[in-house]
């Protein structure tokens, strides 16, 4: 019987961080729950297609934009559930487990991991617990912390929107907060933009974009403003 689960990884210009996401999944390969890694990539200059391949997993090459090689690679994928996961993401070891009982326990329902960034930051730890606190409450986790949900009811909600910005939030809204699990391991994703930029700074424009998002602020639009 095929291994259950296509992990699908969105692409740009990621090698730095993708061997580390790569890695990460080592636990999925190992217990034979993953199937195949697909990395859909926007026409990376860097070293991403050789990263990937090096690891065995299947390259290939979609129009820019995250929900649009978001598409690609479900459209190409072969599993039973999907995984998404952003580049810059690195899963606990645990994960693998925690998604074969989901699996087997709560067929019906999507999931995403807990938050957790890669920061000894003070800041850090306070985004953290906003985020998954809202998340919980909202129903409205981060695009970081992962998406697993099967490929029948994926197919059922229509899939990510085609769109630059916010794909993450839209799916999450049409699989809906009482069809979501929230699984005991962490999605430890990258810092670097909060470091950059501040971590209050930046948590507080990112909850004005998803403010307006929801006020009805078109996608497109407000990918004209996120750095």
């Amino acid at each position: 019987m095929p291994a259950p689960l296509s992990v699908i990884i969105p692409t740009l210009n990621a090698a730095r961080d993708l061997p580390l996401c790569l890695e990460s999944l080592m636990p999925g390969l190992e217990s034979g729950l993953i199937r195949e890694v697909i990395v859909s990539d926007g026409f990376s200059e860097d070293g991403t297609q050789s990263l990937a391949e090096a690891a065995g997993a299947t390259f290939l090459k979609a129009a820019k934009g995250r929900g649009r090689q978001l598409i690609a690679g479900a459209e190409a994928a072969r599993g039973e559930w999907l995984l998404f996961l952003h580049a810059d993401t690195a899963l606990s070891r645990e994960w693998a487990e925690r998604v074969s009982d989901h699996i087997a326990q709560r067929p019906d329902n999507a999931a995403v991991f807990r938050l957790k960034y890669r920061s000894d930051e003070k800041g850090a730890r306070w985004l953290e617990s906003r985020a998954n606190r809202r998340a919980r409450w909202l129903g409205l986790p981060y695009g970081d912390q992962g998406l697993l949900i099967s490929r029948q009811k994926y197919d059922q909600i229509g899939g990510f929107p085609d769109v630059r910005l916010m794909e993450d939030v839209m799916i999450v809204q049409a699989v809906g907060k009482k069809n979501l699990t929230f699984l005991d391991a962490e999605a430890r994703t990258s810092a670097a933009k909060y470091e950059r930029d501040g971590w209050r700074k930046r948590a507080w424009k990112n909850a004005w974009m998803l403010a307006r998002f929801l006020l009805g602020a078109s996608p497109d639009k407000l990918a004209k403003e996120y750095t």
